[in-house]
């Protein structure tokens, strides 16, 4: 039974996944089904956990949309999930960025990741 939902697990796996980290800032292209009509609705925000593995793993997402946080969380390999586009890398030191949740403002952002020409390394 258990090698059944191995191969069961393995044919669900998406071939490419895409590449992003807990602190970056994402925008997730997610596609909404609403009655027959479908459609694909943004989200963008700041990657606060990445948990499990296989086609398991699911990674959450946190913006402040109007003064309200929101958190929203997708299965990596989910067949309604069209893209996840990198806007910004964070630069952190944790596996779970939870301690966003009681921040406002300035203090609810991650230090960025910059790049400069000179001193990227080929590849």
């Amino acid at each position: 039974m258990h090698e059944l939902i191995r191969q069961i697990e393995a044919e669900q796996l998406k071939s490419e996944v895409p590449k992003f980290r807990i602190g970056d800032t994402v925008r997730v292209y997610a596609k909404i089904v609403e009655g027959s009509r479908e459609r694909v609705q943004m989200f963008e925000g700041t990657v606060i956990k990445r948990q499990n593995g296989g086609v398991r793993e699911t990674f959450t997402v946190r913006r402040v949309s109007y003064g309200i946080g929101v958190e929203k969380t997708w299965p990596i390999h989910s067949p309604r999930l069209e893209r996840v586009q990198v806007v910004r890398r964070g630069i952190v030191r944790r596996a779970k960025l939870f301690y966003l949740r009681g921040r406002v403002g300035k203090a609810a952002k991650v230090k960025e990741e910059i790049f400069r020409k000179d001193s990227a390394k080929n590849g």
